[in-house]
């Protein structure tokens, strides 16, 4: 797991001391990086990022005992572990959507059909639905179409999260991919990659929950870091960065 620390400033006394972490997906990292900062701008605090894919951080904050939110890749990680009781109160800070990569100008002529995975002439990767989201929801897409065993066998290897796959296809180790399409227009992906939109009634959109884990030291300022991020301002920024923002109308 990597850990990314970010500096604080400048702002209100009684938060001199504070200290706090968020365990964020992968694919979050870069709009959470940008609302973090702006944060620090207004709270004398400093924000360490934990970044990874979302079960691992899920066990990571478990086994500390530490930190403040948990941002996992979809939904489907709070309902699992909301029994245990880490995991506190939530907002929607965006949506997160499959969609397949291709190598830019997509010289395969791969369509927007999971199936071509399967095809004999292509390389294929996909995540793995043990470490984080990515591998999970293609495991739901893939298992939709009844494919998610021979997909397994038919690829070159599984990796950990998005963007071990984005770094797989730009290194031209494989041909396609399934990965969450906003990490298909980061600029130094959106160079050399190309993104397939699939249906959304395959690929549906999967909420990103901002979870407050409930051992926090600091609930005033997690709630608060949780407004700010739902907020006008943290929405534009992931708006930026190719998510759907908060305000997007999903339907059943």
């Amino acid at each position: 797991m990597t850990i990314t620390i970010f500096a604080a400033s400048s702002a209100i006394a009684q938060n001199n001391s504070a200290e706090l972490l968020l365990y964020c997906g992968i694919t979050m990292v870069r709009p959470m990086t940008e609302i973090a900062q702006r944060f620090e701008q207004h709270e004398k605090v400093k924000i360490t990022i934990a970044q990874g894919g979302s079960e691992d951080l899920y066990q990571s904050a478990k086994k500390s005992g530490v930190g403040e939110w948990y941002l996992p890749g979809e939904p489907s990680y709070r309902d699992k572990h909301q029994a245990e009781g880490l995991l506190g109160d939530a907002v929607t800070v965006g949506y997160n959507q499959m969609a397949l990569m291709v190598q830019k100008g997509n010289p395969k002529h791969i369509k927007a059909d999971p199936r071509e995975l399967l095809r004999k002439d292509v390389i294929a990767i996909i995540g793995n639905a043990e470490s984080g989201s990515v591998g999970q929801e293609s495991k739901v897409i893939l298992e939709q179409l009844g494919i998610y065993s021979k997909v397994v066998r038919a690829t070159a290897f599984l990796a950990p999260d998005s963007r071990s796959l984005l770094n797989a296809m730009k290194k031209q180790e494989a041909d396609v991919t399934l990965s969450w399409r906003a990490t298909g227009y980061f600029p130094d992906n959106a160079a050399v990659l190309d993104v397939i939109d699939l249906d959304s009634k395959l690929a549906k959109p999967q909420a990103l929950l901002l979870i407050q884990l409930q051992h926090t030291k600091y609930p005033e300022l997690a709630q608060r870091f949780m407004r700010f991020t739902a907020g006008d301002f943290g929405q534009a920024i992931f708006r930026k960065h190719g998510f759907l923002d908060n305000q997007t109308t999903i339907n059943p």
